[in-house]
């Protein structure tokens, strides 16, 4: 391990792997229940207060960043660009939840896309999504990849699919609450091999035509 890595991807002493594993699947299991309820005529902004209200039943509304919940073309934008306001979901539609919480003192971090109604381009985004996410996370397990050579088999995946992806999501540490005060950088910038539990691979693309995209993330882990 180099001195950079070590730096990188210190932790607190209140550190602990056993409970990052039950934050994140505290996380993702309460991004499916809502994304369960979210239902077209939706409005976004009635979306975003679901999550919170579930999250704050929890114990889990405190979060080391916000709660996104994007719509339609919404979907497009990056963690840190706002939402188009007044965005309702539609009979045939897209959308995905990214919530990132803290629980137990240690930082959760799920997101995943959701379709309704049948159109197919926006199923198969959804679907590919994933594969990318499935695929690139498998090369890092199975070849040890660096940060840089995870996202150049990632876009390369995503172009092969048809789909454009955005390095402007890039991954990014967890760790005990706030991992940021130990390392803020990108994952895409890593330029070792990330150890396990402790950085998320976040994948999102977009329809190289059509204003709608997709995203998916998770912590890498063996």
């Amino acid at each position: 391990m180099t001195l950079g890595q070590a730096e990188e991807e210190r932790n607190g002493t209140r550190f602990d792997p056993a409970l990052m594993l039950q934050t994140r699947e505290r996380t993702r299991a309460v991004m499916q229940e809502v994304a369960a309820l979210i239902v077209p005529g939706m409005l976004e902004e009635d979306a975003v207060a679901l999550m919170r209200r579930t999250l704050k039943g929890q114990d889990m509304l405190r979060g080391w960043h916000g709660i996104h919940v994007r719509f339609g073309r919404n979907t497009l934008e990056n963690y840190d660009h706002p939402s188009e306001p007044g965005m309702i979901l539609g009979a045939n539609d897209i959308f995905f939840v990214d919530i990132g919480p803290v629980w137990q003192g240690h930082e959760g971090d799920a997101g995943a896309t959701f379709v309704v109604g049948d159109d197919h381009e926006m199923h198969k985004a959804a679907h590919d999504v994933k594969l990318v996410f499935d695929a690139t996370h498998a090369r890092w397990r199975e070849d040890g990849l660096t940060g840089p050579e995870l996202y150049r088999f990632a876009r390369r995946e995503a172009e092969r699919l048809g789909w454009v992806l955005n390095l402007d999501m890039a991954g990014h540490r967890l760790s005990d609450f706030p991992h940021a005060v130990k390392h803020d950088g990108p994952l895409l910038d890593a330029d070792y091999v990330p150890s396990d539990g402790l950085w998320v691979l976040e994948i999102q693309i977009r329809h190289p035509v059509r204003p709608f995209g997709a995203f998916y993330e998770d912590l890498l882990l063996q």
